[in-house]
């Protein structure tokens, strides 16, 4: 690795806001460089076009995301103009593999590379001179300005991470090596592993928010647990120990997974580890931009499911119960074992982490821990525990989607970094978590242990914004006022009548109940929201057919409250007619279309450009189609830059609405007027009213 891009955390605290600003400058600087040359290993530009992982994006997307995340960032916190809108559209959401992805190729018409660098030229000069001129005191907290800008940074370290994972899924042929990305050179036999102790104690987790460094929503809040003694590998599994669970036939016998793992083996059809390369004398070894000789003494890259089964296969075959380390017994294991944290690094790091060393894994016997290796660095450890939100957790309001999403007990954390890990990812304090059949730079090291593998999955959602909508669309009447999801769904269904009735769309759908609504009817209904926070509870709807929640009564007091899909009807026939997706109203993707009723209840005073949804929502819909728009125009520039607005002194929002509409659409009726109340606290409540006008798409 160069040195020139070497940096470490910054400290948010200090006594010279010059000094502090010039920090930051570089941190900036290097983060951005450092991400570009990434994709230098690229062998042409075509390459960016290719999508080595089929549940996600092509490379394009994230070579712009990470631009356009620190606009939408900083716009959001009012201390820049957008750049792009468009491109600040079309890469700010569908970086992760969810549940809800989809499989379907259709895309967007991404832009060509050349375009995308000019863009991220653009915002390389915005974010620096918003870095110059900025103001911001010392330390730096979580609700200042400034913090948006390391937010950006340590976002787009994390796409460094994950990013160079699927460039190392490309085909060979697709990359080429460059001098600042070198692979390791040193390989052996694999050192024979063993279980070593690990004395029991109190483990406390959870930063504060006077903590010296950056952390993501996650890390804030307050953990403990006491643990019993417990044995550790004193390595982390190699290539050359995996390759014998290979040869045992481990991919084929069934017995060794976990039921999502079989699901999984027949999904994929797998037969070795992903960046093993069958060769005519066993396996080759894929690193990031070039092929080698098995390392048999590097860590194994492997996802949870394979390191679950691995540990199943070695418990039989030695007679010892053996798993994966809890989030509690791997923080246990670091502070036993003296791995020093990065302030303690040094000239460089005691580990093989933050590009200080190689451009990929090194063999597990070169960085000691104690009695120990590579408990932290070389490749991330899976662990036992879905990720879970500490006591006092908070969405951040810059990003409050970052770690809610995966509170599903289908996203397992990950410690210790990679070779690659760098900023916040290389802290013991950081939570990063992925779905169990995703790859990562990672792999495991397995356990011997009494203490109890808690899952310490939220129950209940407890985000007061997503529970004030779990209970507007699932939960009592109040005032008198009839649910309106459930209304608006039946008054869509009533125009729709006598009309072909087999696609639907939702749009703005936020979790889901006017969705459901529209499935008992329907014969497929898609319900789209652009809040990935909205969408996991309207999935947990559909899949676990149950959504629990706490709404606040007065100050700190909650109600937990638990809502069943056979309460309000849907059963497993009409719920199977659903999916969930996210997406931008104003950019969807190109196979949301051939819809015979879309439904938009409250979605266009929330769109940053109501008019454009307008003029093209009837290349959606079929000849014939029903269109139902509902909003109360209570536009709001948090949402809507004041332009924007369809509300002007010349034109009310129905006028708009109207003349906009009038090009495609024959409006059905009159409009009607319909309440609702939102509940914010046991004697707060919105009550507001939205105009619901229906109108039928010109032949």
């Amino acid at each position: 690795m160069v040195n020139g891009f070497n940096t470490r955390n910054i400290k948010l605290g200090g006594a010279n806001i010059r000094e502090k600003r010039a920090e930051i400058l570089e941190y900036f600087l290097k983060t951005y460089e450092l991400y570009d040359r990434l994709f230098d290993i690229l062998k042409d530009d075509s390459v960016f076009y290719e999508q080595p992982e089929p549940l996600r994006h092509p490379l394009i997307f994230y070579y712009g995301h990470t631009a356009a995340f620190y606009v939408n960032k900083l716009v959001l916190a009012k201390k820049i103009e957008r750049i792009n809108p468009k491109f600040e559209s079309i890469f700010a959401i569908g970086v992760d593999e969810m549940s809800w992805d989809d499989l379907n190729q259709a895309r967007y018409e991404w832009p060509s590379v050349e375009e995308t660098r000019e863009y991220r030229a653009k915002v390389k000069e915005a974010v620096l001179d918003f870095i110059k001129s900025g103001e911001f005191s010392l330390p730096i907290s979580w609700n200042d300005s400034f913090w948006a800008v390391i937010m950006g940074c340590e976002h787009e370290r994390i796409h460094l991470e994950t990013s160079s994972v699927l460039i190392r899924q490309l085909g060979i042929e697709k990359v080429k090596e460059t001098p600042l990305f070198n692979i390791c050179d040193k390989s052996g036999e694999a050192p024979a592993n063993e279980l070593l102790k690990v004395a029991g104690g109190l483990v406390e987790l959870g930063k504060t928010h006077d903590d010296d460094y950056y952390g993501w929503d996650n890390e804030y809040g307050h953990f403990e647990s006491r643990l019993k003694e417990f044995k550790a590998s004193k390595y982390l599994v190699t290539n050359g120990e995996f390759l014998e669970f290979v040869k045992d036939g481990g991919y084929q016998k069934p017995e060794f997974w976990s039921d999502e793992g079989r699901a999984w083996l027949e999904y994929k059809k797998p037969s070795h580890p992903v960046f093993w390369v069958p060769s005519d004398d066993g396996y080759r070894y894929r690193a990031l931009n070039k092929v080698i000789e098995m390392p048999k003494d590097w860590p194994v890259d492997v996802n949870y499911l394979e390191a679950k089964a691995y540990c199943n296969w070695l418990s039989k075959k030695i007679g010892k119960t053996l798993r994966l380390p809890t989030e509690a017994e791997w923080h246990r294991l670091r502070e036993y074992s003296g791995a020093k944290e990065e302030p303690r690094w040094g000239s460089k790091a005691l580990a093989n982490i933050n590009l200080e060393h190689y451009a990929s894994a090194c063999p597990v016997t070169e960085f000691a821990h104690g009695d120990f290796y590579d408990v932290i660095g070389n490749v991330w450890q899976w662990t036992e525990t879905p990720i879970y939100p500490f006591e006092g957790f908070d969405t951040h309001p810059l990003y409050d989607d970052f770690s809610t999403p995966t509170f599903d007990g289908r996203h397992n954390i990950i410690k210790g970094g990679s070779f690659i890990s760098t900023g916040n990812e290389v802290l013991s304090a950081s939570r990063y978590a992925f779905r169990r059949h995703f790859f990562q730079h990672a792999g495991f090291r397995y356990v011997e242990s009494d203490n109890p593998v808690n899952d310490q999955t939220s129950v209940y959602e407890t985000d007061s914004a997503v529970s004030e909508y779990l209970e507007f669309h699932y939960g009592d009447e109040y005032f008198g006022v009839a649910n309106f999801p459930s209304k608006i769904a039946r008054i869509a269904l009533s125009f729709s009548a006598g009309t072909s009735q087999k696609k639907a769309l939702d749009i703005g759908c936020a979790v889901g109940r006017c969705t459901f609504e529209l499935a008992k009817v329907f014969e497929e209904v898609i319900g789209i929201d652009f809040s990935a926070r909205f969408i996991k509870n309207a999935v947990q709807m559909k899949e676990d057919g149950v959504v629990r929640y706490k709404i606040k009564q007065e100050g700190d007091i909650t109600e937990a409250k638990e809502v069943f899909a056979n309460e309000f009807g849907f059963d497993e026939e009409s719920i199977s007619r659903v999916q969930f997706w996210q997406g931008d109203a104003c950019n969807l993707k190109p196979h949301f279309r051939d819809y015979d009723l879309i439904v938009a209840a409250n979605l266009i005073d929330r769109l940053y450009d109501p008019q454009k949804f307008l003029k093209n929502i009837h290349e959606r819909l079929n000849f014939g189609g029903v269109l139902l728009i509902a909003s109360p125009y209570s536009w709001d520039v948090l949402f809507t830059s004041k332009d924007k607005w369809l509300t002007s002194k010349e034109e009310s929002g129905f006028a708009a609405l109207k003349r906009i509409l009038s090009d495609n659409f024959v409006m059905l009726g009159e409009p009607i007027d319909v309440e609702f109340v939102i509940r914010e606290s046991a004697r707060k409540f919105q009550h507001t009213v939205s105009q619901v006008s229906v109108w039928k798409r010109k032949s």
